[in-house]
């Protein structure tokens, strides 16, 4: 759902007919004049319409109602999930705070882009039909943590090489939070024009459910397996096009090699008042 707010205070709202469709009900409502887009939805939503915004070139603001299924931007940015209310309040007082946003190809994102062990979770969410929510994703997770190789990437922060290295997971984060709730970059600022990618090396099922406990308590940057790299642009290097999650959105690279980078303070979101 989304809903649009222009200066003369005018108020109209969209439904989505189908995945994606937010992104073409943003551009229109763009092109009518609207400078406030509020979107009711999760972390691909927001993505999306975002994306329409950039696209634009318009200094429109986005709003967010958060109604999907982890909603992480909304935890870093402090605006509350299940209280529309409190929400339609944070649109109404208008204070708008610019972020960064990644971009990987010609796609954006506002919190984060990921490969390995997190995408075979996505991709193997498609084959159960017999679950869903929660419980299908937390199914599929321990499924892949048994039977997820791992992948070799090549990663390069800011023109310095990092060699090659066999990864279960490289998540690079814009804002704090994934999955629900998982603390994955707890240093990310999504204001400082750089990106926190966060590499788990590949190892065996005892300490791949060891290093994801310490996730859970937001501990994982101390295992010797994980290492986290503060940059504005990262190149990684495939040995064939991945695939890659942005915001939840599932995605085929075009290329072996990826350049992911931050994009300073490109849109402007509206949020709690200081």
């Amino acid at each position: 759902m989304l809903q649009h707010l222009a200066p003369s205070e005018k108020l109209e709202h969209g439904l989505t007919q189908g995945p994606g469709d937010e992104a073409r009900l943003a551009s229109e409502a763009i092109a009518r004049g609207f400078r406030n887009i509020v979107a009711v939805g999760g972390d691909g939503t927001w993505s999306n319409v975002a994306g329409a915004i950039l696209k634009s070139g318009v200094a429109a603001r986005l709003g967010l109602v958060p109604g999907g299924t982890g909603c992480d931007l909304a935890k870093t940015l402090g605006i509350p999930a299940r209280d529309v209310a409190a929400c339609c309040r944070i649109v109404l007082a208008g204070h708008g705070r610019s972020i960064d946003v990644g971009k990987v190809e010609d796609r954006y994102f506002l919190n984060i882009a990921g490969f390995g062990y997190d995408v075979a979770v996505l991709e193997d969410s498609w084959s159960v039909s017999y679950l869903e929510g929660s419980a299908l994703y937390l199914y599929c997770a321990l499924r892949q943590l048994r039977s997820f190789r791992g992948m070799a990437v090549a990663v390069e922060a800011e023109g310095r090489p990092f060699g090659e290295r066999e990864l279960l997971m490289l998540i690079v984060a814009n804002a704090r939070i994934f999955g629900g709730g998982f603390r994955i970059a707890p240093h990310a600022d999504p204001a400082d024009g750089r990106l926190e990618a966060v590499a788990f090396g590949n190892m065996g099922l005892g300490a791949r459910l060891g290093v994801m406990l310490r996730l859970l308590r937001g501990r994982h940057l101390a295992h010797p397996k994980v290492q986290a790299i503060s940059t504005s642009r990262l190149v990684c290097r495939f040995a064939a096009p991945p695939s890659y999650e942005t915001d939840g959105e599932w995605n085929r690279a075009r290329s072996a090699e990826i350049v992911i980078e931050a994009v300073p303070r490109a849109l402007s979101v509206l949020v709690p008042s200081p």
